[in-house]
Parts: C-alpha cells; sequence; structure tokens
C-alpha cells in the first residue's frame, strides 16, 4: 500500500522560532526544496477571504511563503479565482479590493496578486482529463498557465463538501466562473415546506434571484434560474432548504476531485494546510461563525490527498470548544473521535472526495504523519 508523509507542527513557540519561521522549517522538511522552482511561475493558490469574514490565512503565512519561493528562484503570485455568486469577489476588480482590504497585497505579501480567471470569470483554459464526471474542467487561466502550483489553505467545515481543505481550495476555487457552474450544476437544493418558517433569509441572499416565497409564506425555487450554488442551504436555520435528492455531496466532491487532478496534471505541486480558526462553514461568507475545536497545527506535504486525510483525521480526534455551534447542538457530549463534519453538515460526504481522488491518481489517503 502507497503511504505519503505528511508533515505537522503545533502552535507552540519560543523566543527563537515564531510561527512564521514554524511553517518555514516545516515546509523545508517536508520537501518544498526539491522541487525546482529557478525562474518558474508559481501560482500560491489561496482564500482571499469574503470581506468581513476573519477566518482565512493570515497574510504574514503568504508572504513568508513567498519570500522562500523568491529566494529559490521562483516568480511566484498569489491567486483565487472569481466566485459564481455575487460578493466581494465576483469580478476581478472587487476581488482585488477584498483581497487588499484583507491584507493580500504586493506590499504586505511580498509578491503580486492576479485574479486567476480575469475580469469577468471567463478568461480560463479548459485541460482536459476524460473524467468520470468532468470531461475537460475549466481552469483559471493564471493557475493553469502557471508552471508549479502550491496551495495555502484554511481547513475549516463547509456546507456542501464536509469540509474545506487542499482538495476544495484547489479544485474549487481555481475554476472559472463556468467551471464553478458546471460544479455546482447538479447539486440543486430543495425546500422541505414543513421546516420553512417563510423567513425570507433565503430570498435576501440569493444571488440569483432564483428563491421566493408563495401565497402560503414558504420559499419555492425557479430551477430555470437556480445554479445549485448552496447558499440557501447554507444560510436556513430551519433546514427549509435542504440538498436534494438524486444529487448529493458525494457527486460534488467527486466534481472538486477531478478539478483538482486538471489543476495539479504534469506540475510540480506541494500543499500546506492550517487547522486554525475552524469555523462551520466555508471563507466564502460574509462572517465566521466560532471555531468548533482549538487551533492544532499547521501540516505540510506534496500530496494533497493524504494532507486533507491528515487533517480530517486530527479534527476527528480533537475536543469541541464551548460556544461554538458544536456544543450548543450537543450539549454534555464528548465528541473526541466524532465525524465533525458530518455532524454539523449530515448531508454531506467529505470521505467521497479523498476517494476518488485516490482512484483518479490525484494522492494517496494512507499517510505517515511525522512531527517537526
Amino acid at each position: 500500500m502507497n503511504t505519503s508523509k505528511v508533515y505537522f507542527t503545533n502552535l507552540r513557540t519560543t523566543p527563537s522560532a515564531n510561527l512564521l519561521t514554524k511553517m518555514e522549517r516545516l515546509l523545508k522538511r517536508a520537501g518544498i526544496e526539491h522541487i525546482d522552482f529557478k525562474n518558474q511561475y508559481v501560482a500560491i493558490k489561496i482564500h482571499f477571504g469574503e470581506p468581513g469574514n476573519l477566518a482565512f490565512i493570515r497574510p504574514n503565512y503568504a508572504a513568508r511563503l513567498a519570500s522562500l519561493l523568491g529566494n529559490l528562484g521562483a516568480k511566484p503570485f498569489l491567486t483565487d479565482s472569481n466566485t459564481l455568486y455575487s460578493g466581494g469577489r465576483s469580478n476581478a476588480v472587487d476581488h482585488l479590493q477584498s483581497a487588499m482590504e484583507n491584507g493580500f497585497n504586493p506590499i504586505s505579501a511580498k509578491c503580486n496578486v492576479i485574479i486567476a480567471d480575469g475580469l469577468k470569470g471567463t478568461d480560463y483554459r479548459e485541460i482536459p482529463i476524460d473524467g468520470e464526471y468532468c470531461k475537460a474542467p475549466k481552469i483559471g487561466a493564471a493557475i493553469a498557465d502557471a508552471d508549479i502550483v502550491i496551495s495555502m489553505n484554511h481547513f475549516k467545515g463547509h456546507e456542501q463538501s464536509g469540509f474545506g481543505g487542499a482538495l476544495k481550495n484547489l479544485g474549487m476555487g481555481s475554476a472559472s466562473v463556468g467551471g464553478k457552474l458546471e460544479l455546482h450544476s447538479s447539486s440543486q437544493p430543495v425546500i422541505d415546506r414543513e421546516s420553512c418558517t417563510g423567513c425570507k433569509v433565503c430570498v435576501k441572499y440569493c444571488a440569483h434571484d432564483a428563491v421566493h416565497l408563495d401565497s402560503e409564506k414558504k420559499a419555492v425555487i425557479d430551477y430555470d434560474t437556480c445554479v445549485g450554488c448552496g447558499q440557501c442551504v447554507a444560510l436556513c436555520q430551519y433546514e427549509g432548504a435542504v440538498m436534494g435528492e438524486g444529487d448529493t455531496s458525494e457527486r460534488l466532491n467527486c466534481k472538486i476531485a477531478e478539478y483538482t487532478k486538471a489543476v495539479l496534471s504534469d506540475k510540480p505541486h506541494f500543499h500546506v494546510n492550517f487547522i486554525m480558526n475552524v469555523s462551520p462553514e466555508c471563507d466564502c461568507w460574509n462572517h465566521n461563525d466560532a471555531a468548533i475545536i482549538p487551533d492544532l497545527g499547521i501540516l505540510a506535504s506534496p500530496d494533497p490527498v493524504a494532507i486533507d486525510q491528515a487533517c480530517a483525521d486530527l479534527v476527528t480526534k480533537a475536543p469541541v470548544l464551548g460556544g461554538s455551534q458544536l456544543s450548543e447542538k450537543y450539549p454534555h457530549q464528548h465528541l473526541e473521535g466524532k465525524d465533525k463534519f458530518r455532524l454539523i453538515h449530515p448531508d454531506t460526504h467529505w470521505q467521497a472526495g479523498l476517494e476518488h481522488a485516490e482512484k483518479i491518481g490525484v494522492g494517496v489517503r494512507n499517510y505517515e504523519l511525522i512531527t517537526v
């Protein structure tokens, strides 16, 4: 059985070893210097955070990585693709402004910031992989054209995929707007009329004007307009909007795995996951709820599948923080050893994405965890 090495460092520091120094030491121990960066364009794939969300990775870490890559001869740049939904990152103008507001700019991050799929999300490359779900994923051009891909991933919950880590950041995050539509197109939600309270939150926040209240003050979805982005599912506090039967989180995660394969195809790559501020939902929201577990540490590996599996296992073993969604939903219960992402989002199935990614050769789930 193939086994990948995943390297881990905790968040304890000393006067001679702050977190930035520990991260750099971790990256070197995990083998980042084995990649030939000389004169290579290096896409540092990161999530800049929706304005109002404060759980994203601090730009200080990106700056330290950019400096390390520069010292190795690379031409690094920070990048992400535009979003399918409307918000602070749905076009390059607003996206760059959001990135700068959150501290990602050429001065603070020590490298330039490029929106991968251009001004309106239409600048992409189709990368043929003949996948089971996606034949030729539409990848943001700046990422597709890069020589090397490095992912910096905030590990946290996600309302559709279960959690967001390396695969989610690479597969979903690198997709152009059209690619994101392909990923979401068959995952349309449905309304549970008994649970719907008519609060109109889904109506207010649907970016595509696909949700309305009917004469009985119940939400209804116009499927000619709905793109399946799942915002209504994530926002509903009453389980009135749920994922429909016939399409599942499993299918979405398999598509994400295939998009990740397209991103990394025939390129050197490396991955860094941060188990910090583990919020229940994605950094795409303009808010972040309280962390569900304590901050654990930073992980690094050349294998995106192994690093996500290792992070999921660490979160499963971790205790739950008081004042979080989990502690309120499951009071007086010991949740160490429980799948916390499934407890928060019971309709999700994150294991399917890792299994499919392993099946198609993106990486392996079996890993050796090495503490640095």
